[in-house]
Parts: structure tokens; C-alpha cells; sequence
């Protein structure tokens, strides 16, 4: 009862609940095509056939209009501000989900036209949305408590995965596959997450790093009143004064961070590997097309819908374990022994998935392979979750400084768009060709990601901007971006015997209570 009075009274609170909202609307729409990428309906209305390879591609279009929509939901973040720019993603968002739901509906010319435009519409919101909300979760929590606060709104990423493929999952076994609304409910149900945030962010409090960034101390002292109260805010407005004079001299452009000869192009490459090899993990294919990779291991079409379900609420309550680990044991150890896991778990799916398309001809009872492989496909989703679903979310926003911080969230979001859009486009025609051979494909790419992960990937938890800064100063200054060398290997974990409370500036949380 005190936490649903708190989301109405307590600032802390009202954020991370607003926050976690917001990531469960871009979950909600992987769960949401699972289904109705198989709905007969659809199909038809859309005038394509089941394995048309028009199906992966209005699915990962979508991640087109990600990546658009980043840059320019970061660009207006830091010209208007983080509210401003959500705001502006939120109502994007909810008329491309709008388009979608009407397309075709009393008329057949022009529908899969309406729906690649509402996919693309849309995605131009939800990028937007994945590239500033974390970059104004992070501006209200401390370094030492950012790991766990992200992790814990990326869990309710995984309940609007559930929420979309549990109303798929009802409305496709009431009404039959063939009927329309049972693709149509799934998409204007999404409505209920846009219009109850837009409802809601009236009430929070615009970033003061935003506000001190352009020289608005005044409202920055007042956002701050609002956030910690006036016993704490004058104490708060300075020491975040003082890390913006400090990280002025941070300040950087795109210019800076996509070419080779850029003082942070090594922090860009460290963010756009992390978004490349979460996409090479496989998992915005799991995501989207599950009921299809258990029909793989054997099992019947609804059978393997419901196995889905039973895949995602498994992978809800692992996530547990990803924000009581990450600050921890750290980001980087998380990544690669997912990574790793990830990786034994699909080659063991490959030998599996063999066996259960011989089944018959092998003389092998087909639950004797299927059930083992459904429970390895569990654990690799959890694996998933609890290495990689956050940490490549985090990682930009803690060694970027906060006068460019959207820029690195927005060229994170940008890569992860590419790459899904590959992958989700790509999976179908592999599922289509290669059969069960795609597991080995995925067992390789999660190799190559755990490898690289530990040969370039720095911790950067526990540690100020300042601090995550001296690994990349001091590796150029090597002349070596392998972090086992850089300052005798100092970043391959946590900084030992160092906690994140009792320190200024960026460290400093803004949304603790009184005293912290």
C-alpha cells in the first residue's frame, strides 16, 4: 500500500514508475507481432503469405523508425528538454500504433502501405523513447545505484512483453486465427501505455542537469525543491553546478564520436559493440518469433504458444537477478558470462533441434527432446535477461558526460535499431532455410559477443563519469583498447572497496531521501 501511495506522492517513486512504464511499452511491442505475424486474417488483409519474406519485413521496419527517431528525440532532449521530448515520442508513438490498428479495417486497397507507415510512425516514438529515458533516469539516480534502478524499469520491459503476448494469446484461442480482431485487440490495447503516461508526466519534474546545462539555475533549484526539498536543495544545486563546470570541458559533438580521429570515438565504439553484440545474442528473434523456435524443438503450434508464455513470465521473474547482481558483481562480468551461457545453451538446441526433426526416423520419443530443449531455451532467455537486456542501455550514460549524454543514447538506440532490423529481418528466412541450423549460427554469435565483451568492454559501475574517463585517457595514451592491459587490468571489475553513497557531483543521487 505505502509503494501505490508513494507513486502519487513521492517523487522518487512517481519516476521510477513512469520510467518503467515507458520501457514496458517498447517490450509490449515485440510480444505484440509474435502472434499476429501468423494470424490468417492478416495475412490476408495484408496480401501476403505465411513464410513471404514481407512478414520480417514489416516487423523490423519498425526498427528503422527506431533509429530516426533517436536522433531526433535526443536532439530535441537537449534543446527543449527530457519531458518535452518524451512527451513529443509519446504521442508519435501513439498515432503510428493507430495507424496500424486501422490498416485495412473496411478497406483492402492501401493496407499494408498504412501498416508499414504505422510501423515506421511508431517507431520513430518508441525510439525516441529508448534513447531519453534512460539518459533522465540516469540525470535523477546516483552512479552507485543506476545499474539497479535501470535494471529494475528494464523488468517491466519484459511484463509489456507479457501483457502483449498473454492478450495475443487469449484473443487468438477465443476468436480463431482467422478472425480480425484477433490481431487488431493486441495493437490498440498498446493505446492504454502512450495516453497513461501522457496523463501522467504532467507531474514530474524536468531534469535539473538539463536545467543547469543551459544556464537555468533558477529552475534547476526549483526542479530541485520539487525532488528533494528545500532543506537539501541549495547543497544539491551547487554540487551539481560544480560536475557541470567540470564536464564542460567534456562537451563533444557526433563529430567527435563517429570518426576514428574523435576524442570519444573509443566510447562510441565500446556502446556500439555493446548494442551490436546484444542484437547478435539472438534475442529480438526469441522475442518475436518464439512460438516458432519451440515448433522447431517439436512440440505442436499451440502447444508452442503456450510454451511461449511460459518462456516470458520465466524470463520476468530471472530478471530479478539482473538488478541484485549488477551493482554487485558489475555490467561487464554479467555480459560475458551470459554471453558464454547463451552460447552452450543454442549449440545444445542445434543438437537438439536435430533430433527433434529426425525423431521419427531416429526412433526417438519426440518429448525426450523437445521437453529438454524447451528447458535450455529457458535458461538461455534468462541468461539473456540477466546479462544483457540493461547493461548495454546503461553502460553510454556512464561514460558520456551529461552535456552529451543523449547524443550517446540516441547513437545506441540508432545501432540497436540497425541491428534488430537485421536480425528480426533476417531470422524468418533463416527459420525458413536453415531449420534448426540457426542455433548454430546464434551459438557463434554469442561467442564472438562474451570474446569481445571481455577483451573491450570496461566495468563502468561504481565509478564517476571522471573515473570511467581515465580508462579511455589512459588507453590511448597505451596505445591499446584491451582492457586486461590498460592500467594493469583495473577495469575488469568493480572498483574494490569503493561504494557509491557519500560522493558529489555526478555520484551524487538527486531522487534520495533526506540525509542519504
Amino acid at each position: 500500500m505505502d509503494f501505490i501511495k508513494n507513486a502519487f506522492t513521492d517523487k522518487k517513486t512517481e519516476v521510477v514508475v513512469f520510467s518503467s512504464t515507458a520501457i514496458a511499452l517498447y517490450g509490449y511491442d515485440q510480444g505484440m507481432m509474435s502472434l499476429i505475424n501468423t494470424n490468417k486474417d492478416y495475412l490476408s488483409t495484408m496480401g501476403i503469405g505465411e513464410e513471404d519474406p514481407l512478414v520480417g519485413i514489416i516487423v523490423s521496419v519498425y526498427y528503422l523508425g527506431c533509429a530516426v527517431g533517436a536522433v531526433l528525440a535526443s536532439y530535441l532532449g537537449d534543446i527543449r528538454g527530457r519531458k518535452p521530448s518524451i512527451f513529443a515520442c509519446l504521442t508519435v508513438t501513439a498515432l503510428g500504433n493507430l495507424l496500424m490498428f486501422i490498416a485495412g479495417l473496411g478497406f483492402e486497397s492501401g493496407a499494408m502501405t498504412l501498416m508499414f507507415l504505422g510501423r515506421i510512425i511508431m517507431g520513430l516514438g518508441v525510439g525516441g523513447i529508448d534513447a531519453v529515458i534512460p539518459v533522465y533516469s540516469s540525470e535523477l539516480n546516483e552512479e552507485g545505484g543506476r545499474g539497479k534502478a535501470l535494471a529494475q524499469e528494464f523488468q517491466s520491459n519484459i511484463f509489456g512483453l507479457n501483457m502483449a503476448f498473454a492478450i495475443n494469446l487469449g484473443v487468438t484461442h477465443g476468436l480463431g486465427k482467422a478472425n480480425q480482431w484477433a490481431w487488431r485487440i493486441p495493437i490498440i490495447a498498446m493505446q492504454v501505455y502512450p495516453l497513461l503516461l501522457l496523463s501522467f508526466i504532467y507531474r514530474l519534474p524536468e531534469s535539473p542537469r538539463w536545467f543547469i546545462f543551459h544556464d537555468r539555475d533558477e529552475d534547476a533549484h526549483a526542479a530541485l525543491v520539487d525532488i528533494v526539498g528545500e532543506d537539501t536543495a541549495n547543497e544539491k544545486l551547487d554540487e551539481l553546478k560544480k560536475a557541470h563546470e567540470e564536464e564542460s570541458s567534456h562537451a563533444i559533438g557526433y563529430s567527435d564520436m563517429i570518426y576514428p580521429s574523435g576524442k570519444q570515438f573509443h566510447e562510441t565504439m565500446v556502446t556500439v559493440m555493446g548494442q551490436v553484440n546484444q542484437a547478435l545474442t539472438g534475442y529480438g528473434a526469441v522475442s518475436v518469433y518464439g512460438p516458432q523456435i519451440f515448433q522447431l524443438l517439436g512440440f505442436d503450434v499451440d502447444t508452442s504458444e503456450y510454451l511461449t508464455q511460459a518462456n516470458y513470465i520465466s524470463y520476468f521473474f530471472l530478471m530479478t537477478f539482473a538488478w541484485l547482481l549488477i551493482e554487485q558483481v558489475g555490467r561487464r562480468f554479467l555480459m560475458v558470462t551470459g554471453a558464454f551461457g547463451i552460447s552452450v545453451c543454442f549449440a545444445i538446441l542445434t543438437v537438439l533441434g536435430g533430433l527433434a526433426t529426425n525423431c521419427e526416423s531416429l526412433g526417438i520419443p519426440n518429448l525426450a527432446v523437445s521437453i529438454p530443449g524447451s528447458i535450455v531455451l529457458f535458461v538461455a532467455t534468462g541468461l539473456f535477461g540477466i546479462g544483457w537486456l540493461a547493461q548495454v542501455w546503461l553502460i553510454p550514460t556512464e561514460i558520456y558526460p551529461s552535456t552529451s549524454r543523449a547524443q550517446g543514447s540516441a547513437i545506441s538506440v540508432i545501432i540497436w535499431g540497425l541491428a534488430n532490423f537485421a536480425v528480426t529481418l533476417l531470422t524468418p528466412i533463416g527459420f525458413n532455410n536453415l531449420n534448426y541450423w540457426l542455433f548454430l549460427i546464434f551459438a557463434a554469435t554469442n561467442l564472438f559477443a562474451g570474446l569481445w565483451t571481455w577483451a573491450y568492454s570496461p566495468e563502468t559501475g561504481g565509478r564517476s563519469f571522471e573515473e570511467n574517463q581515465t580508462f579511455f585517457s589512459d588507453s590511448k595514451e597505451q596505445n591499446t583498447w584491451l582492457v586486461s592491459r590498460v592500467n594493469d587490468g583495473e577495469f575488469r571489475h568493480l572498483p574494490r572497496g569503493k561504494k557509491g553513497d557519500g560522493v558529489e557531483g555526478e555520484r551524487q543521487p538527486l531522487l534520495a531521501a533526506d540525509g542519504a
